[in-house]
């Protein structure tokens, strides 16, 4: 794992952030020195993980429209700005599980509005303070959450997987059109995780067959280093 000065004065928001891997990440960023700022729907919960962290709670859902914006200013708000966002919220669409043929239009358009409108609408919202912190040398990345879902004809799975696909799609173009602004966009498959989405969508899996959430954390936090062309710690040092 990185060292702790690598984080320190990196700026990180993440969605998803009360729950599963959006919270290994958001305890882990905190715990190393990064400034974070996360985002989740229930107000109990950003409450108390933004205590237990000190990173920076708010309460929205990215599958609303209009909370985009007003989720997007409160952000960079915080954060002073913005150096990685990770796009770690999804929907399954129909609970439990369900074959496409007996999928409601809604339950598709629900795991759509999530994984990939969510993803897209807030990338887009904050785009300028990304390439903001791309043009002050300080290195600017998207996240976006998949899964072997995305690739992979698992039944069942239709809704979550055709969000997925569609996500990762979305990022491999979008890296390509983002170079000339120095924004990096890397869509990453943390594996199968023993979370409550996991849980919601297979309840009788064996949790010991899964990966653990902070152990996903921990290999996306490096592959997020690996993807900055400078270390967060060199921030705090050119500011002092």
């Amino acid at each position: 794992m990185q060292t702790n000065v690598e984080l320190q004065g990196l700026r990180v928001a993440v969605t998803g952030g009360t729950s599963g891997l959006g919270l290994a990440l958001v305890r882990q960023l905190a715990a190393q020195g990064a400034s974070v700022a996360f985002v989740a729907r229930t107000a109990a919960n950003v409450e108390g993980v933004a205590a237990e962290t000190g990173a920076h709670g708010i309460v929205g859902d990215v599958g609303k429209k209009d909370d985009i914006y007003p989720l997007a200013m409160q952000v960079t708000a915080s954060l002073g700005g913005l150096d990685v966002l990770i796009n770690n919220a999804s929907s399954l669409g129909p609970v439990p599980l369900a074959l496409l043929g007996d999928t409601e239009c809604e339950e598709l358009e629900a795991a759509l509005a999530v994984s990939l409108l969510g993803a897209f609408r807030l990338t887009k919202v904050l785009f300028g303070a990304l390439a903001a912190s791309a043009r002050e040398g300080r290195g600017a990345l998207v996240i976006n959450i998949s899964s072997d879902a995305a690739v992979n004809a698992y039944p069942g799975w239709g809704a979550y997987g055709a969000s997925k696909a569609a996500l990762a799609h979305l990022t491999a173009i979008w890296d390509e059109e983002a170079k000339a602004d120095g924004i990096r966009l890397l869509a990453v498959d943390p594996g199968d995780m023993d979370t409550p989405l996991h849980a919601l969508a297979l309840p009788d899996a064996d949790p010991s067959t899964l990966k653990a959430p902070e152990l996903a954390a921990t290999e996306i936090i490096e592959k997020m280093l690996d993807a900055l062309p400078v270390r967060a710690g060199l921030f705090s040092e050119e500011q002092a």
